[in-house]
């Protein structure tokens, strides 16, 4: 496997443009975006103009086909800037990948290749009201009449709802198996009739992302508009995960930064008993824990993402980068809070929002427990 802790060039490259982006178009509208819940359409279309968007399409549909470790790059500074924000820019990917492991050409063609032309979205729709970390207890359905299927049901949580094109959807077309080869998926355009889409989710956190519930009522799903084979939806929903996950943790990651960067420059700043708090070690080792976390949290990251593109299987490793990046993002914008004091807790300072923001890590994508429940599976299938 190819893994190097020197950036080549050409890596540092992409990091910097998107290092630049963030801090020159997504931290000047960031406060914005959180106080309205507005859709951060303008970020998107400079983002999308400069190739920060879509960038695992393959090159035959047009994209850049960056590899996961390079988008692991992007992902950290985006979030960096703003993980609402981040989210948005970077959803397309989670409905995005199973189409492009499963999808045919002629599929991707239609639905990915536009997407590297003009700025639009599209949305990962598996949760269900009572079926979140639980995939099997999935209610949707999809019956085959002739050419067609027939999808009805509701999905909930899904990010981009309200703003993408089309969804990539998983339903039952063989309840008596569920999800070992019950499930199917599709590519389901939201223009069809029968698609209703629901109010924005008013969330804690991350309120820039477009957040919704989704209701199929007789949708008419074209056959040709199954992702791989009948049978397949459980696989490829949770394959697109060993892509995803390292990037979502990625982005706890950039949270994590931005949070440990505002506490070190306040304490440095704010002085009691005579000096800097950054002189008192209570607080320098809070920052310290922070610093070590953070890198700690970078490798994971890098590591899941570099087994990838090698090919290898990297299930616990995105897993045990999802868990440990999100759990830290949240002790580490808590600490940040903490060391600000009062003013920590007040709006008007940007440690505020980062703590609302980082709890979605710890439930979106898979909890945290459902990370640990992967590692241990893991574990025990490796040391058998």
């Amino acid at each position: 496997m190819s893994f190097s802790l020197e950036l080549s060039d050409d890596q540092l490259a992409l990091k910097e443009l998107a290092h630049d982006f963030s801090k020159n178009e997504i931290r000047p509208v960031a406060a914005h975006h959180d106080e309205t819940g507005e859709y951060p359409w303008e970020v998107i279309k400079k983002a999308h103009a400069l190739g920060l968007m879509n960038t695992h399409i393959p090159e035959a549909q047009g994209g850049l086909a960056l590899s996961n470790f390079e988008g692991l790059l992007i992902a950290e500074e985006l979030a960096w800037g703003c993980t609402g924000i981040g989210t948005a820019l970077e959803a397309n990917g989670l409905a995005q990948a199973p189409v492009i492991l499963g999808g045919t050409e002629a599929l991707k063609d239609k639905y990915l290749a536009p997407q590297t032309e003009t700025p639009s979205m599209c949305a990962y729709a598996v949760t269900e009201p009572g079926a979140g970390s639980d995939v099997q207890g999935m209610k949707t359905t999809a019956v085959r009449k002739g050419d067609k299927y027939v999808l009805n049901g509701s999905k909930m949580w899904i990010t981009n709802a309200g703003v993408a094109d089309w969804y990539f959807v998983v339903a039952l077309t063989d309840p008596d198996k569920k999800a070992r080869g019950g499930m199917t998926a599709f590519i389901v355009e939201r223009g069809w009739d029968g698609v209703i889409v629901g109010k924005k989710e008013d969330n804690m956190g991350q309120r820039a992302s477009d957040t919704r519930g989704l209701t199929f009522e007789n949708v008419e799903v074209p056959a040709e508009n199954i992702v791989g084979s009948e049978g397949d939806g459980w696989k490829l929903a949770m394959g697109a995960f060993d892509h995803t996950r390292p990037s979502v943790a990625m982005a706890s990651v950039g949270l994590a930064r931005a949070a440990m960067e505002h506490a070190a420059e306040y304490a440095m700043e704010r002085k009691t008993f005579g000096v800097p708090i950054a002189a008192h070690q209570s607080i320098a080792f809070m920052i310290a824990e922070m610093a070590m976390n953070i890198e700690a949290g970078r490798m994971l990251c890098w590591k899941s993402g570099a087994l990838k593109d090698a090919g290898k299987r990297n299930t616990m490793e995105a897993a045990m980068a999802k868990a440990f990046c999100a759990d830290m993002a949240m002790k580490v914008a808590t600490d940040a809070v903490q060391v600000f004091g009062g003013y920590g807790f007040n709006k008007e300072y940007p440690v505020e929002k980062l703590m609302r923001d980082a709890k979605i890590f710890q439930i979106y994508e898979g909890t945290s427990q459902i990370q640990r429940l992967i590692i241990s599976k893991e574990l025990f299938v490796r040391n058998r």
